[in-house]
C-alpha cells in the first residue's frame, strides 16, 4: 500500500501539551467495528463498555530518565539519549545511545554530565548512534542517571528550559502500573489508567494481566518508504510471562475478549500468537510490523491514542479497524476536539 493512504491533516495545536487534570478525565472515542459512527464517552467510564469475562493486557514497562545533557571539553553541549546497556564494571556501565549534535565526537573524549558524573566516547557515532561509557564517582551509574537524568519526552511535546512543568512530566508520563525499567518512550494507551479505575474494573469481573515491552526510538521513526510493507521497526525487549500467557488463555476459553492496552501489547501478542488462538510465554526481541492484511489472532478489542499521520502506529490501528473507518474516526475526533498523540484522548476499538 502506498504512505499517502495514512495521512491526514493535524492542526499543531491539537498537539496536547500536557496531559488532561486527571489521568481518567480524557475523553474516550469508542470505536465499534460493528456500528458506522463512533461514541464518545469520558475514559473513567471505560468498564461500561466491556464486560465481565474480558481480560486487559498492560504493558508494565517503565520509563527511564534517560536523556541526559552533556558538555564537551570545548564548552559545546551534546544530548544523550540512553537506548540500551551492554555491560558494566565497577562504577561504570556502557551504553548504546543516541548523540545529538554528534559531530565531532571521537573515541576517549569525556563529557561532562554532572559534578562526579561523565561519559566517555567509545566508539565514533554513525547517523548519530554510538556507544558511551557511564562513570559515576558516587555510587553506580544507575542511580546517577535517575538524579540527574530527563525523561525522553516525544519530540512534539515541546519543553523550555525551566519552564516548571518536569516534575508533571515525571509523574504523568509513566503509567500507574509501571514496574520494570527500560523503555525510552511511554506505552501511551495506559497513561489514563489510575488505581482506583483498575480496582472498579477488577470489582466488574474484568481481568487483568501484565506483560513487558521497552519501548524503543523506533516508536518515533516515520515511514518512509514505498510500499509501506518495506517498513522495518528496530527490534525491542519483551517479556509475556506464564502467568500472563495463561490469563489470555482462560479468557480465551470462558469466551472474553482480549484487550490490548496499546500497539506495544498488540504486537507482543500477535508476535506470540500460536494455532488456536493462544499464545506462547516467553522472552526475546519484538519486531513485529503490523500492516494491512495481518490476520489478528489473539487481539479482539484494543485502547490506543490518537497517532501521528504515516505512522507504523498509525498504520497498526488502521490494519485492526479498517484503514478508512479509522481515519473517518481521525476527521470526527478533529471536529469534535479531541485532543491528539501522546498526551492527548483515548480510542477504544471493540
Amino acid at each position: 500500500m502506498r504512505l499517502d493512504a495514512f495521512d491526514y491533516t493535524l492542526p499543531p495545536d491539537r498537539v496536547a501539551q500536557e496531559p488532561a487534570e486527571r489521568r481518567d478525565a480524557a475523553r474516550l472515542m469508542v470505536l465499534d467495528r460493528a456500528r458506522q459512527a463512533p461514541e464518545e464517552t469520558v475514559f473513567a467510564a471505560i468498564g461500561d463498555r466491556l464486560a465481565p469475562g474480558d481480560l486487559l493486557v498492560l504493558n508494565d514497562t517503565r520509563v527511564v530518565p534517560a536523556r541526559l545533557l552533556a558538555v564537551k571539553p570545548s564548552g559545546g553541549r551534546t544530548e544523550i539519549l540512553l537506548l540500551d546497556r551492554t555491560g558494566k564494571g565497577d562504577g561504570e556501565a556502557d551504553w548504546r545511545c543516541l548523540l545529538s549534535p554528534a559531530r565531532g565526537l571521537r573515541p576517549g573524549l569525556r563529557l561532562a554530565i554532572a559534578p562526579g558524573f561523565d561519559a566517555e566516547v567509545l566508539v565514533t557515532p554513525r547517523d548519530g548512534r554510538g556507544l558511551v561509557r557511564l562513570s559515576s564517582q558516587n555510587g553506580a551509574p544507575e542511580a546517577a542517571i535517575r538524579r540527574h537524568g530527563r525523561l525522553p519526552l516525544p519530540p512534539y511535546i515541546h519543553r523550555e528550559p525551566g519552564d516548571g512543568r518536569e516534575d508533571l512530566d515525571r509523574e504523568r508520563y509513566q503509567t500507574v502500573y509501571a514496574r520494570h525499567e527500560g523503555a525510552v518512550a511511554a506505552p501511551t494507551a495506559g497513561l489514563h489508567f489510575t488505581p482506583d479505575l483498575l480496582g472498579s474494573l477488577r470489582a466488574r469481573g474484568i481481568e487483568l494481566a501484565h506483560l513487558t515491552l521497552h519501548v524503543g526510538p523506533g516508536t518515533f521513526q516515520p515511514v518512509r518508504v514505498e510500499p509501506i510493507e518495506e517498513h522495518r521497526i528496530e527490534p525491542e525487549r519483551y517479556r509475556l510471562p506464564e502467568e500472563s500467557a495463561a490469563a489470555v488463555d482462560a479468557c480465551r476459553a470462558r469466551g472474553g475478549r482480549v484487550v490490548a492496552v496499546g500497539t506495544t501489547v498488540t504486537r507482543v501478542l500477535e508476535g506470540c500468537a500460536q494455532e488456536g488462538r493462544r499464545v506462547r510465554s516467553g522472552a526475546g526481541w519484538c519486531d513485529l510490523y503490523i500492516t494491512p492484511g495481518h490476520r489478528f489472532r489473539v487481539v479482539d478489542a484494543l485502547v490506543t491514542n490518537f497517532h501521528l499521520p504515516r505512522s507504523s502506529l498509525l498504520i497498526l490501528v488502521a490494519a485492526f479497524a479498517g484503514r478508512e473507518r479509522v481515519l473517518d474516526a481521525y476527521r470526527s475526533a478533529l471536529a469534535r476536539q479531541f485532543r491528539f498523540y501522546s498526551y492527548g484522548d483515548a480510542m477504544l476499538i471493540l
